[in-house]
């Protein structure tokens, strides 16, 4: 081979050298951020599709070129469900990976942990959990100054349900829920907000998180014959009820799950037994039924899109969840970079931002921006699936 060949030869695969990594050697620096998730444990379902959102929204932001030049590092670690591995995990993003901010834990318990950290340590944490308790501080009403989260409020999904149940004539309801920081939370709210709804409660039950048998509740609650059942709980529990609620014939009770029920595996668990259910589920769960015109409909058919390219699974909330927390997160670095106070202020001031569960308008008043009018959809189980409620 001649020298000018040589030349040639080598300066082409220099080239094709450069285009296959070109894009990573591009990137001057990178934005560090943190991510708590209950990828593997009880909660997994809630865990595992937000760790795969987040993932996936990293990869398409870095391959578009990243945040001002900068790679989108993002931190994943598994909670495993445990508040005090989250709390440890949090602390750990926090002082030694020096992220720019956080997002997650998964649930309600394992936030309520965090939050005295990112209050501590002034960083912006955007929970993934439901609890209204993650965002405001009951002793004085105010608005945790570093905390926000992106799930609809359990007061929310209750205030929605009870519209609901207005409208059909329903009064007399029996509550069942679980005594996991998420149960004990919406169960609280059910409780508070009856009243003002015409709604008498007429059986009031709980469960463990790792029970495995509501027959004697539910035996107790068809004694009464309440006009609905409401479930308040996240992970098998609420399959298992609604086997149970079956097995004991009682389908001619309407049962109603919380927005904790947002994954079509709870569907496909329930073995048939979810045919008829009714839950309050924000718009990214039932994206193909949303009018044309509707302001979410863009955003909630691209993620479906993706996620099932991606995975070969449907989307669910809690995947939403991650999407909506970790898009206010590159939202924030792209206007103010890594500066935490600055992060923070951007998303307390941030309006009109559409995602996966509503149009989120912050405030310092307001660190959840969503109202349950708006954010949500009720939705009844019909033939295995989602349906739209009209």
């Amino acid at each position: 081979m001649t020298l000018k060949k040589i030349f040639i030869f080598t300066t082409i695969c220099l080239f094709c050298l450069g285009l296959m990594v070109g894009p990573a050697m591009a990137f001057k620096g990178s934005y560090k951020v943190g991510a708590v998730f209950s990828v593997t444990g009880r909660a997994s379902f809630l865990g595992d599709p937000e760790k795969k959102t987040a993932e996936m929204i990293a990869e398409q932001i870095n391959k578009a070129g990243g945040i001002n030049g900068k790679k989108l590092e993002l931190i994943v670690y598994d909670t495993e469900g445990d508040s005090t591995k989250s709390a440890l995990l949090v602390k750990k993003l926090i002082e030694q990976d020096k992220v720019c901010a956080v997002i997650g834990p998964s649930t309600s318990g394992e936030s309520l942990a965090v939050v005295p950290l990112a209050q501590k340590y002034q960083v912006p944490l955007i929970s993934c959990a439901a609890s209204y308790k993650i965002v405001t501080d009951e002793k004085t009403g105010k608005q945790y100054q570093w905390v926000f989260k992106t799930p609809q409020s359990d007061s929310m999904a209750v205030e929605a349900l009870y519209s609901h149940l207005k409208k059909r004539g329903i009064s007399k309801v029996a509550i069942m829920s679980g005594t996991t920081g998420f149960g004990k939370s919406g169960r609280g709210e059910l409780i508070r907000l009856a009243p003002a709804y015409g709604i008498t409660i007429v059986a009031d039950e709980t469960f463990g998180p790792k029970d495995t048998d509501m027959t004697a509740q539910l035996t107790k609650i068809k004694g009464i014959v309440p006009q609905a059942i409401i479930s308040w709980s996240i992970g098998p529990t609420q399959v298992l009820v609604l086997r149970n609620w079956k097995d004991l014939g009682m389908t001619n009770i309407p049962f109603f799950q919380s927005h904790g029920f947002g994954s079509r595996k709870n569907i496909e668990m329930a073995a048939g037994a979810a045919e008829n259910v009714s839950a309050p589920l924000g718009a990214c769960n039932t994206a193909e039924a949303l009018p044309a015109d509707h302001p979410q409909k863009t955003v909630t058919m691209k993620y479906n899109q993706d996620y099932m390219a991606k995975y070969n699974e449907p989307v669910s909330s809690f995947g939403g969840h991650a999407w909506d927390s970790l898009y206010l997160v590159i939202n924030a670095l792209k206007a103010v970079g890594c500066d935490r106070a600055a992060i923070r202020d951007f998303i307390e001031n941030t309006k009109g931002f559409v995602g996966q569960h509503g149009i989120f308008n912050f405030s310092k008043d307001d660190h959840n921006g969503l109202t349950w009018q708006q954010s949500f959809n009720m939705i009844i189980v019909k033939d295995g699936d989602w349906t739209v409620v009209h």
